[in-house]
């Protein structure tokens, strides 16, 4: 396994341990040539090719059923530790080096906020991307295979890497993070077993039930035939969901009883799904407001980050498919001070208290799904990410005030008890632009220029990128669904929402598409003067 040779700052050396460091790489582009990596023993289970198992999505709640054989929890505590002041704040004698695992808006919002925090001396990102590289927020590393814990492994410990930040819900529920906890290294990311909170959602609601969670009423089904008599007795409007990961895809909100049976066949019968289709779970229909809401976890204590509330559907006014998000906005007036203690005291902390009592501590940050239900104003959970959202986690980094190195490796620890996080005043949004076509079939290579006009538009402007390449004249083009994130912060959300669809307006992308209502259930109404 090679990794790159890096064209960092003159002090920024490889190391032979994590102890000693103190350095910033350059904002430089990264240039790569081939260099070898020590030999670190792979730990955590193989196959028989050699390769690290993935970990079976289908768990079982103690006193439902019994776990898998062979599954083991570990601690994520390190043997490191980090002082706080009076304030709250983080007192640190090292600078950390940080490594963030992905290469999408998320992990650039992610690499943003980390590059600002006062203790972060360098951020790494792997795979990166094109924007990101640009950016200077981060040196990206392509060649690391993010699905080699060894390789990982050898990279931190090659590099002075003091806390890794998984971002994507894939490597979490392969065991990255429980490979990287085992060679010592601080790591944000819940075990592959803890991530069963996402990865099967049949986990998640068996949770729910044990410890009293208020979700949708449910049942899981392998039979075709059972589902359909199910469904059958319940009526439609219903909810149909594959259990394990499948992309943002394996839901189906079916408003008629052939939708729900189509959808069950769909993933029962012809496996569109493959494996993460093998079983499903139909749900009750709940009718309200959907809003996220996220927590920080140390396998103990959970404190809560500012609201966030985005927008699932492709079309304006909520209409159209399910996309993996079009948009974001923070706060959400939905979700108020009071609202959100309920939130934490009957979900939240629950499921921590749960997840520890099960002898799985849950290590990272918590996605919260929430319904606000319409007929009784209280929240109901819908569903759990293990990571941050996207694109909620941008607008909550372009927000975030506090040291977020010091704070995710205080979580990774299991030392929040106590800490309290800083915001900035006021609000912030993210437009999605999209390929057209997507979220169906999209064309990919299409350029995409005036990049750095619409940063310019006012110094509170912000683009993640999500999806993009450098093609051979040096210029942008999209390379996924989602392609950037065009970020704004303003006085309240109306200021927010004017900068970013400014900034929206000054890019030239012939290929790609837009919302032009994100943000509309807690603003007035503004259309939007036609793009000339």
């Amino acid at each position: 396994m090679s990794c790159a040779t890096l064209n960092l700052s003159p002090s920024l050396k490889p190391l032979n341990s994590r102890d000693n460091y103190n350095f910033r790489p350059s904002n430089k582009k990264s240039c790569f040539s081939s260099c070898s990596f020590s030999s670190v023993s792979f730990v955590g289970p193989l196959t028989s090719n050699g390769n690290k198992s993935s970990s079976d999505s289908c768990h079982a709640i103690k006193g439902l059923r019994s776990f898998p054989i062979g599954f083991k929890c570990v601690s994520q505590k390190s043997e490191l530790s980090v002082s706080f002041g009076a304030d709250s704040n983080f007192a640190s004698d090292k600078r950390l080096v940080v490594l963030v695992i992905g290469g999408g808006g998320r992990e650039h919002a992610l690499c943003y906020a980390l590059q600002r925090s006062p203790s972060c001396d360098g951020v790494f990102c792997a795979p990166g991307n094109a924007g990101i590289s640009n950016s200077g927020n981060a040196t990206c590393i392509p060649e690391l295979d993010i699905s080699d814990s060894s390789a990982v492994i050898s990279f931190c410990n090659k590099w002075g890497v003091g806390l890794v930040v998984v971002g994507p819900e894939a490597p979490l529920v392969s065991g990255l993070a429980n490979d990287l906890v085992k060679a010592g290294i601080p790591t944000f990311g819940p075990s592959a077993e803890a991530a069963a909170l996402e990865g099967s959602k049949n986990f998640m609601k068996s949770l729910c039930d044990k410890y009293k969670i208020p979700t949708a009423k449910y049942r899981t089904f392998t039979d075709p035939s059972s589902a359909k008599q199910y469904i059958q007795d319940q009526g439609a409007p219903i909810v149909i969901k594959a259990d394990g990961l499948a992309a943002g895809k394996g839901v189906t909100v079916a408003m008629t009883l052939e939708e729900a049976y189509e959808a069950v066949d769909s993933m029962l019968v012809k496996s569109v799904f493959g494996s993460a289709g093998c079983r499903v779970i139909v749900e009750e229909f709940l009718e309200g407001e959907e809003v996220s809401f996220f927590a920080l976890v140390d396998g103990e204590n959970a404190i809560p980050l500012e609201s966030a509330q985005d927008h699932k559907r492709v079309g304006d006014g909520d209409t159209g498919p399910n996309t993996g998000g079009m948009g974001a906005y923070s706060p959400a007036p939905v979700l108020t001070k009071e609202l959100q203690a309920v939130v934490m005291q009957t979900i939240i902390l629950p499921t921590v208290k749960g997840m520890e009592a099960e002898g799985c501590k849950f290590v990272g940050v918590l996605y919260a799904g929430l319904m606000i239900e319409k007929k009784t104003g209280l929240p109901k959970l819908i569903e759990y990410n293990v990571r941050f959202g996207d694109p909620e986690c941008q607008v909550l980094m372009v927000r975030m005030e506090s040291d977020l190195a010091q704070v995710l490796l205080a979580a990774s620890r299991g030392e929040l008890s106590g800490v309290s996080l800083k915001w900035s005043p006021g609000s912030a949004m993210v437009v999605v632009m999209a390929s057209k076509g997507y979220p169906g079939s999209y064309e990919k290579g299409t350029e995409i220029r005036n990049l750095e006009e619409a940063e310019n538009v006012a110094p509170t402007v912000k683009i993640f990128h999500a999806g993009t390449a450098l093609n051979s004249d040096g210029n942008f083009i999209a390379t996924g669904g989602r392609v950037l994130g065009v970020t704004a912060t303003g006085r309240d959300l109306e200021e927010a929402r004017d900068r970013a669809y400014q900034a929206v307006e000054e890019i030239n992308w012939p290929g790609g598409f837009y919302r032009r209502d994100i943000g509309w259930r807690a603003l007035p109404q503004k259309q939007l003067a036609p793009k000339k």
